[in-house]
C-alpha cells in the first residue's frame, strides 16, 4: 500500500502514526510454566534486551506444560513483539478493499521504506477506518531455546501411616449410626489412602479409599474424670499433635459441634470431648480448656483416668466413614491401612484387628433416676423412676417437648445387684420400674426399709445390639 490508496480523514490527515515511550515497555520478559516430561515440575524461561533504557521486567505463570526451549522461544518472540508493536498506525480504506480482515498483514510504504502493518481492528462506515501494529516477520522464525534434559525423579518413600480405627457414637446426619470412622496420618502425605478388609489374614478386598489427612496427637499428661452437662472448669487437657492447628472458639460455636476431640481412655473406648479455648504453649502443644465432657453419650468412658501417652483423634471432616453393612458387626475383621498407590501387602501398609460392634446404636444411659417410693395400694412395693435419653441428633434441641424415641420399641432392664452379683433383672417398656414386695423378701430376706441401700443397673434395649450404656446408682432408702 502507499498513500495513494488510502482515504484521507475529514481534518485532512492520511496517516496517523504513534510511537510508544520506552520506558513503558519490558527489558526483561520472564515465563514460568510446567514441564510434561519431569512430572509438571516448574520451569523458568527469560527473555531480555540489552540496550535499552528501561528497567521494567515482567513475569507471567500459565498453568500448561510446554518444553522449556519451546517456552523460550515464545518468550523471545513476545518480548521482540512487544518493543517491535510499540509503533501502531491509524488510516482509512476505501469500501473497495474490503478483503481485509483483522489479523491481516500488509505492508505500507511510507517515508522510504516498508513496514510491515498487522491489523488489529476495523471499523466500517464510509470509510474503513483501520488499525494496526507494527510487525517484524523475524520474530516467527526464531530457533528454539537450548535443550533441557529431564531430570530423574527421586523416588518418593513413603512411610508406614499412623492409622486409628474408632467405633464412635452418630456425630453428623449424613453418616450412617453403624459405620466406624478411620483416621491417618503420615508424612509424607501419600495423596490418598486405602483401607482394605478381609475375615482372615489373606483375600484382602479394598473397602474404600478417602483423602484427608486426620490430626492425631498424644496426651501430654494424666487427664482425669470431670462433670457432665455443664463446662469442666478443673481440668486441662494438655494434648501433642503431628500435625495440624487448633484454635478457641466462642460457646455458641462450641455447642454447634466444634473442637470435638476423641481421647481413648481405655483400648477401643473413646470418650468425646469439646474445647472452647485453645493454648499454643509449645510447637504442636497445645493446652484446652473451658471443656465439656461426655459428649455423645460417651460420660461412661470416664471411669478410668486416660494416661498420658494415650492417643487423641479430632473429630472433623478428614475422618472417612468405613461402608461397612448391619450384618458386619461384632465380626472380627482383619484391616489392613496404607496408600492407594501401592499393593497392600506393600511394607508401608498397617495391620490392625478391630471388631465394630456399632457404638452408633448404643442407647445412651437413663438420668435423673428418683429414689424409690412406695405404691399405697400394693404395701411394700417400691417404684423406681428415671428419664429416657436419645441418641438421635435432634434431641439436642431445646424447643421439643420429649427427646425422639430413635428404637424400634421402648424397652429397658433393671438389674438388682450385690456386689457382683445380679440378685434379679426388672423388664419394663416405660421409664419405671415396680420392685415387688416379694421379690425383696426372696432377694433379701424382708423388706428394704429406712436405713437400707439398693445397687443397680438400668439399660435401654435396642433392637440391633441389645443393651445400652448402663447407669449404675445407689438408691438410699
Amino acid at each position: 500500500m502507499t498513500h495513494d490508496d488510502l482515504v484521507s480523514a475529514r481534518d485532512g490527515d492520511v496517516l496517523e502514526l504513534t510511537r510508544g515511550q520506552e520506558t513503558e515497555l519490558p527489558q526483561a520478559l520472564k515465563w514460568q510454566v510446567a514441564r510434561a516430561d519431569e512430572d509438571y515440575d516448574a520451569a523458568l524461561v527469560e527473555a531480555r534486551r540489552i540496550t535499552v533504557d528501561t528497567t521494567r521486567i515482567a513475569s507471567e505463570s500459565f498453568p500448561m506444560a510446554v518444553p522449556p526451549e519451546e517456552a523460550e522461544r515464545r518468550c523471545r518472540r513476545a518480548l521482540m513483539e512487544a518493543w517491535t508493536g510499540r509503533e501502531t498506525a491509524a488510516f482509512r480504506l476505501p469500501p473497495s478493499r474490503l478483503g481485509l480482515d483483522p489479523a491481516d498483514v500488509v505492508t505500507l510504504q511510507h517515508d522510504g521504506r516498508q513496514s510491515g502493518l498487522r491489523l488489529v481492528s476495523i471499523a466500517d462506515a464510509e470509510a474503513r477506518g483501520i488499525e494496526a501494529v507494527h510487525q517484524d516477520r523475524a520474530a516467527y522464525d526464531m530457533p528454539p531455546g537450548s535443550p533441557r534434559p529431564s531430570s530423574l525423579l527421586s523416588p518418593v518413600v513413603f512411610g508406614a501411616p499412623e492409622a486409628v480405627l474408632l467405633d464412635l457414637p452418630q456425630l453428623t446426619e449424613d453418616q450412617s449410626a453403624h459405620r466406624p470412622m478411620v483416621a491417618a496420618h503420615a508424612v509424607p502425605w501419600p495423596g490418598e489412602m486405602a483401607v482394605f478388609r478381609s475375615p482372615s489374614t489373606d483375600s484382602f478386598e479394598l473397602l474404600t479409599s478417602f483423602g484427608g489427612r486426620a490430626r492425631i496427637g498424644n496426651l501430654v499428661s494424666d487427664f482425669h474424670s470431670g462433670p457432665t452437662s455443664r463446662f469442666d472448669l478443673g481440668n486441662t487437657l494438655v494434648v501433642d499433635l503431628l500435625s495440624g492447628t487448633l484454635e478457641s472458639v466462642t460457646d455458641l460455636t462450641l455447642f454447634g459441634g466444634a473442637n470435638a476431640i476423641a481421647v481413648e481412655s481405655a483400648p477401643g473406648i473413646w470418650e468425646i470431648v469439646q474445647a472452647g479455648a485453645a493454648e499454643l504453649i509449645a510447637p504442636g502443644r497445645y493446652r484446652l480448656t473451658r471443656l465439656l465432657r461426655g459428649q455423645r453419650g460417651t460420660e461412661a468412658a470416664m471411669a478410668n483416668p486416660a494416661p498420658a501417652g494415650t492417643r487423641i483423634v479430632v473429630l472433623d471432616a478428614s475422618l472417612a466413614s468405613l461402608p461397612i453393612a448391619e450384618a458386619d458387626l461384632g465380626l472380627p475383621w482383619n484391616w489392613r491401612i496404607g496408600p492407594a498407590s501401592r499393593s497392600f501387602s506393600d511394607e508401608t501398609y498397617v495391620a490392625a484387628s478391630f471388631t465394630p460392634i456399632g457404638a452408633g446404636l448404643r442407647p445412651f444411659s437413663v438420668v435423673h433416676v428418683e429414689q424409690p417410693w412406695r405404691r399405697p395400694r400394693t404395701p411394700g412395693d417400691l417404684t423406681i423412676r428415671w428419664a429416657r435419653r436419645s441418641r438421635a441428633l435432634s434431641a439436642a434441641s431445646w424447643g421439643a417437648v420429649e427427646v425422639p424415641l430413635i428404637e424400634e420399641v421402648e424397652a429397658y432392664e433393671v438389674e438388682i445387684v450385690d456386689g457382683a452379683t445380679n440378685k434379679r433383672t426388672l423388664t419394663t417398656s416405660t421409664p419405671n420400674v415396680i420392685y415387688t414386695g416379694a421379690d425383696q423378701t426372696a432377694d433379701w430376706g424382708a423388706l428394704l426399709g429406712p436405713g437400707d441401700g439398693l445397687d443397680i443397673r438400668i439399660y435401654q434395649l435396642s433392637a440391633l445390639i441389645g443393651r445400652g450404656a448402663a447407669k449404675t446408682v445407689t438408691l438410699a432408702f
